[in-house]
């Protein structure tokens, strides 16, 4: 009897699932067409390299064309306000990093609501940022860094992208108690192309944005503001190392999609990414970009935006960032 009353269950529970998937626009063949991926910062720039690699490695397996489109501006709530306010189909995604969990504690009045008009479908990691200088700064560490800032209020100017680079560059100028220019660029590329002109002296930068530069000596990185030196930078001390105690800053990658969007979805992206971030090459590419591969669920990727979202506000709070 028992057993019988187990098959029974099973196969209520299958059809409730058949009958699911049938009305909710046939996910089980999700994609059918091409995957839209909106990258709010502009090329060039740490979001769009991880959005073209893994897009990229997507659209192959898939077979599937996700089209890269890069909108930045206004903070990065061009781009995100788009994925809101799309149809919630998982054709329409964003390439989320951590700027989405820091914009509410620097933007007065989002033009969304970033848990309710969201879905989170993939994380694929996170790296530290590294305080680099340009020619224009003839500066080797970061004390020297902030001697010459205190010793000339407002000389130095700071590129940013907005958003996270924004929220890093005044949290580092905060910490280093010195008073400092921030030049708001449309992304992590063009700012650190100012940077090796000598248009400007200086950014906080992302490790995958800025690694081929140092690389050619082009800028000159000072110190990470991870908790722990980097596997392929191993003389690179920490900003806490440094002599800045406390200053950490790291930025997550991932994608999220309109709210709403079914859990079907959402979880056939999951899988996919997460077999993706498991091939060798994928951790070759990451490790070498000193960005560690990062695996959640979309129900925990929920969780840890939450947890983010209260993390920024205080750490803005604390600063004393005005917001915008």
């Amino acid at each position: 009897m028992k057993a019988a009353f187990a098959t029974s269950a099973v196969l209520i529970l299958t059809s409730v699932s058949v009958a699911h998937a049938a009305s909710s626009g046939g996910d089980a063949n999700y994609p059918t067409k091409p995957i839209r991926l909106i990258v709010p910062q502009a090329p060039g720039g740490s979001n769009d390299i991880m959005a073209r690699y893994i897009g990229g490695q997507l659209g192959e397996r898939w077979n599937r064309q996700v089209v890269v489109d890069n909108r930045p501006g206004a903070e990065g709530m061009i781009g995100s306000e788009l994925v809101a306010r799309a149809a919630p189909d998982g054709y329409t995604l964003l390439m989320a990093s951590t700027a989405f969990t820091m914009n509410p504690a620097m933007i007065r009045k989002l033009p969304y609501d970033s848990i309710k008009d969201f879905s989170f479908a993939a994380t694929f990691g996170r790296a530290p940022v590294v305080i680099t200088v340009g020619p224009s700064l003839q500066v080797n560490s970061i004390k020297e860094l902030v001697a010459l800032g205190k010793s000339k209020p407002n000389y130095i100017t700071m590129a940013s992208a907005g958003g996270f680079m924004h929220f890093v560059s005044a949290m580092f100028r905060s910490y280093a108690g010195m008073d400092a220019v921030i030049a708001l660029y449309k992304g992590g590329g063009p700012a650190l192309t100012d940077v090796m002109g000598g248009h400007v002296h200086m950014a906080v930068a992302t490790v995958p944005t800025v690694a081929p530069h140092l690389r050619t000596g082009k800028v000159k990185a000072l110190a990470t503001g991870g908790t722990k030196r980097l596997a392929i930078m191993p003389d690179l001390p920490t900003v806490d190392e440094a002599g800045l105690p406390g200053y950490e800053a790291s930025i997550w990658w991932g994608w999220a999609a309109t709210g709403g969007t079914p859990a079907a979805v959402l979880n056939k992206l999951n899988t996919e990414v997460a077999a993706i971030l498991r091939l060798p090459e994928t951790a070759k590419r990451m490790a070498a970009e000193g960005a560690e591969i990062e695996i959640r669920t979309p129900a925990d990727i929920r969780e840890m935006i939450k947890l983010d979202l209260v993390k920024w506000a205080k750490v803005a709070q604390d600063a004393n960032l005005p917001k915008l």
